[in-house]
């Protein structure tokens, strides 16, 4: 189950994973496994606290002016491991950004980026591969994510 996109007419940026895993499908929202990096990333980068819910995390991302969605809209995938993910049905960023005035994407690890280039290369909007936030990125601590995010993501043109 593919989550829908989070996002304002305002939104210039848009992040971008592959696909829920089967926590934040249990959890109901976007990196909702606790181990997972990305809400505290956020957080730090914002220099705001963790947002706690579904409700604090879509008013943070609305707050940034970021966008937040998945390369993919359905497929099959054993797991979390993006290695299994086949039978992409690729979400339509276009639509999204026809909607959104996006001047970059943000991918959250490389199979995102991978799965960005393949599907979607949105034409005029920059996109980069950044480490993921996901708990199997265990060589990238939170300080070493928030250095290479940082430059992405809190940068002039930014939000």
């Amino acid at each position: 189950m593919a989550f829908a996109p989070v996002y304002t007419p305002e939104s210039t940026i848009l992040i971008v994973g592959t696909y829920p895993s089967p926590k934040s499908r249990e959890q109901g929202f976007y990196y909702g496994h606790p181990q997972n990096r990305f809400w505290r990333l956020m957080a730090l980068l914002y220099q705001e606290p963790v947002p706690a819910d579904t409700d604090q995390k879509i008013a943070f991302l609305r707050r940034h002016r970021l966008a937040l969605w998945d390369t993919i809209a359905h497929c099959t995938i054993t797991g979390a491991s993006d290695a299994s993910i086949r039978d992409v049905v690729p979400a339509d960023l276009a639509g999204l950004c026809r909607m959104a005035p996006i001047q970059r994407v943000l991918c959250n690890g490389m199979a995102a980026y991978r799965m960005y280039l393949r599907y979607h290369a949105l034409e005029g909007i920059p996109a980069v591969g950044l480490p993921s936030t996901s708990p199997a990125n265990a060589a990238f601590s939170l300080e070493r994510l928030a250095q290479q995010w940082q430059a992405q993501l809190c940068s002039p043109g930014g939000s």
